[in-house]
């Protein structure tokens, strides 16, 4: 019996095309081979590497998420302290627990899976989580480097501050929205 599947793979230029698969149930009931112009290749599998990127992506997981957790804890509970820059570790906080809760599992299941099975919707969705919770992060740390260059070149304008971290901030965020969304919007010529 075979089964015919369409798989994304990268071309080298940067552009996904689709990859016509074969699986031939009756000989090699778990082997999958790529008909690619002509010539068959086997496709990738979960293997010793996969096994370790998964590992090494869990204990990160793990790391991440209670280090994570614990400064936002710590920075959200201690009252006494009313600096500016606690909004701006709230912040990063949470843009590293995006990469920690969604680009983390998400890269984890992909390489257990070998291929993409959640279907389109849930791959549009994903996507632009995974874009959001990058750009955030890179905007954030750009808001608290411009914040820390205004503090050493004009030490005494923290009112002033105060004020140009929101609206960095709010600028960051959406920012990272707005470049996200071509990931939802975006027609796909692929199969997953």
């Amino acid at each position: 019996m075979n089964l015919s599947n369409s798989l994304c793979k990268n071309d080298n230029v940067g552009v996904y095309r689709p990859v016509v698969v074969q699986q031939n149930l009756t000989k090699y009931p778990n082997s999958w081979t790529q008909y690619n112009n002509g010539s068959a290749d086997q496709l990738p599998t979960f293997s010793t590497a996969a096994k370790t990127r998964v590992a090494i992506t869990c204990v990160i997981f793990l790391v991440s998420a209670f280090c994570n957790l614990a400064v936002l804890w710590s920075a959200s509970t201690n009252n006494k302290r009313k600096s500016h820059v606690r909004i701006l570790i709230i912040n990063l906080t949470a843009a590293d627990l995006l990469v920690t809760f969604i680009v983390m599992p998400l890269d984890a299941i992909w390489n257990v899976t070998v291929q993409w099975l959640a279907g389109d919707v849930a791959c549009r969705i994903l996507m632009f989580l995974k874009l959001l919770a990058m750009y955030a992060c890179a905007f954030v740390t750009v808001v608290i480097s411009l914040d820390r260059q205004s503090a050493i070149l004009n030490p005494l304008a923290i009112n002033e501050a105060k004020k140009k971290n929101k609206m960095m901030l709010s600028v960051a965020w959406t920012m990272s929205v707005l470049l996200s969304v071509p990931q939802v919007n975006y027609p796909r010529t692929v199969f997953h």
